[in-house]
């Protein structure tokens, strides 16, 4: 019975993991918590009817019932994240903005790991895909991002001993942010990227309520020069351009 009720905790420990990174105090703290509740439900079990294994019953179905309540717990905070749009992204806090881009790149086919909140070296999020290891730096932000995300996500890549870099934000890159991740080989994937990535998550997300408008109407503007698909109209934060309908696999764009 005391190896079940290890078991047990570690699980608990696993599931609330998920919902919310944790210092190793915090998870102590958790895991002392979790044992005073079962030892008060053992005490108060064996006070009232004095037989061991009605206690160890007890102590059981209090395990169970912690487990699930914590389980149904984490699955309605992951339905959650999954059908958030662009304005709960801008609400979010950093944190919450991690465990959202898990759900976002585990259904676009990754292995999404979220890193420890301390220590993570510059690195919010390990991808994996195709045999490629990817860093991930998160920026929730109501501004452009600057520089020090990119130098951090570049240690990042080094220490992980990734293959590739990003950083993804809600929010815009500055020119400096730009110059540099060109130089280091950084993916950024700024707000309009990540709104066409909202969309295929969770296709009920109006675009209009995301402030970005995309016709989808046929095209006038020929087809891409680069993948033959039609190149339509589209509304960023920085006026009407012309883009490639088939976005996210093809970014060629052109001057209207």
């Amino acid at each position: 019975m005391p190896n079940a009720i290890y078991l047990g905790i570690k699980l608990i420990m696993g599931e609330f993991s998920v919902s919310k990174r944790k210092t190793k105090k915090q998870q102590r703290q958790l895991e002392d918590g979790i044992r005073l509740i079962l030892l008060l439900a053992a005490g108060a079990s064996y006070y009232f009817t004095q037989k061991l294994y009605v206690t160890l019953w007890v102590v059981g179905v209090v395990l169970i019932l912690i487990i699930a309540l914590v389980i149904f717990q984490n699955k309605k905070q992951k339905e959650r994240l999954r059908k958030s749009g662009i304005k709960d992204i801008d609400s979010m806090d950093g944190i919450q903005f991690e465990y959202y881009l898990k759900e976002l790149y585990l259904s676009r086919g990754y292995a999404a790991e979220v890193t420890n909140a301390s220590g993570d070296y510059g690195a919010d999020l390990l991808l994996k895909k195709d045999g490629k290891k990817i860093v991930v730096q998160a920026k929730r932000y109501s501004k452009d991002v600057g520089i020090k995300a990119v130098q951090e996500v570049i240690g990042a890549k080094s220490y992980y001993k990734a293959d590739e870099a990003w950083v993804v934000s809600n929010s815009y890159f500055t020119k400096a942010a730009k110059e540099l991740a060109k130089k280091g080989s950084v993916m950024l994937v700024d707000r309009d990227t990540l709104i066409d990535f909202i969309l295929v998550l969770n296709p009920s997300e109006k675009p209009e309520s995301a402030k970005l408008s995309i016709s989808v109407t046929a095209s006038t503007y020929g087809n891409c020069s680069k993948c033959g698909s039609p190149m339509v109209l589209k509304t960023g934060k920085r006026g009407d351009f012309v883009g490639c309908s088939s976005f996210p696999k093809c970014r060629s764009t052109m001057n209207l």
